[in-house]
């Protein structure tokens, strides 16, 4: 994925997977929805797709057996499917798990909520696992590249920003920061994400709140944007992914890399 051009990376939002508690029970469903919304963001021209489990609420710190089997199946169907770079990022924050899948189905990058520092969510408190994820890089080296949030949202944060982008960059070993709005959906402060990329020496990338009308506000700020919502039918986060929504924001991005807008 080159961030030198601003890629875009939109969402795949998993439907519940087996072992979860709105689980349908039938993963075929899961997996043709899936492939889908993957198949729609690639003919729509988006450079990347990250999957994630976003169906499984409420969310376990670290998940299971059965969603990371479950997963992987999905995420293999989706690889197998597509040619531009797929992520992994498994809610709510086993980067191990995600590395493991990535690894598994030779995706191309992780998110992972909490790297480095403590997290206030909805599911308690969770603590960074730099330090476990990176001697699982160790163990099973590859060109799996680490996109890691920076004050995440759906949490309360008592660290300082800055100081938080530094230990997630030089003692957390991110090679991205992803930067986010309060919840999913909102958008990010402008001035936190320019002051993020005045001060990290890598990549950053918006996490959160992406929209039509604010790309170009956001474009001179950012190396990349993972959007979910916007492109969604109706810009509902539940729905599928809109063709026309993706198409709409693939041409902006596109203006924007030629600077004719």
């Amino acid at each position: 994925m080159d961030f030198g051009r601003k890629p875009l990376i939109g969402m795949v939002h998993l439907k519940p997977l087996p072992g979860s508690y709105r689980y349908e029970g039938n993963l075929d469903i899961v997996v043709e929805s899936a492939l889908k919304d993957a198949r729609t963001l690639e003919e729509a021209g988006f450079d990347a797709v990250m999957v994630e489990n976003f169906g499984d609420v409420p969310f376990p710190k670290y998940v299971d057996k059965t969603t990371v089997a479950s997963f992987t199946a999905v995420a293999k169907a989706i690889r197998d499917e597509v040619s531009v770079p797929v992520g992994i990022n498994v809610l709510r924050n086993d980067g191990i798990a995600a590395y493991s899948i990535a690894y598994a189905v030779k995706a191309d990058f992780i998110r992972v909520n909490v790297l480095s520092g403590v997290a206030y969510t909805d599911q308690g408190i969770i603590e960074g696992i730099a330090h476990e994820l990176a001697k699982l890089r160790k163990l099973l080296p590859g060109k799996i590249r680490v996109l890691a949030d920076v004050h995440v949202k759906h949490a309360v944060h008592f660290f300082d920003f800055e100081d938080a982008i530094r230990d997630t960059v030089e003692r957390g070993l991110a090679d991205a920061i992803v930067v986010s709005g309060k919840a999913t959906g909102k958008p990010v402060d402008l001035e936190k994400l320019a002051l993020a990329k005045k001060i990290s020496p890598v990549p950053v990338v918006v996490g959160s709140g992406t929209t039509y009308d604010n790309l170009p506000k956001l474009w001179e700020h950012a190396d990349g944007f993972i959007v979910g919502t916007w492109i969604k039918w109706e810009g509902k986060v539940e729905n599928e992914v809109s063709p026309e929504r993706a198409r709409k924001l693939v041409e902006l991005a596109k203006n924007l890399r030629s600077r004719k807008f």
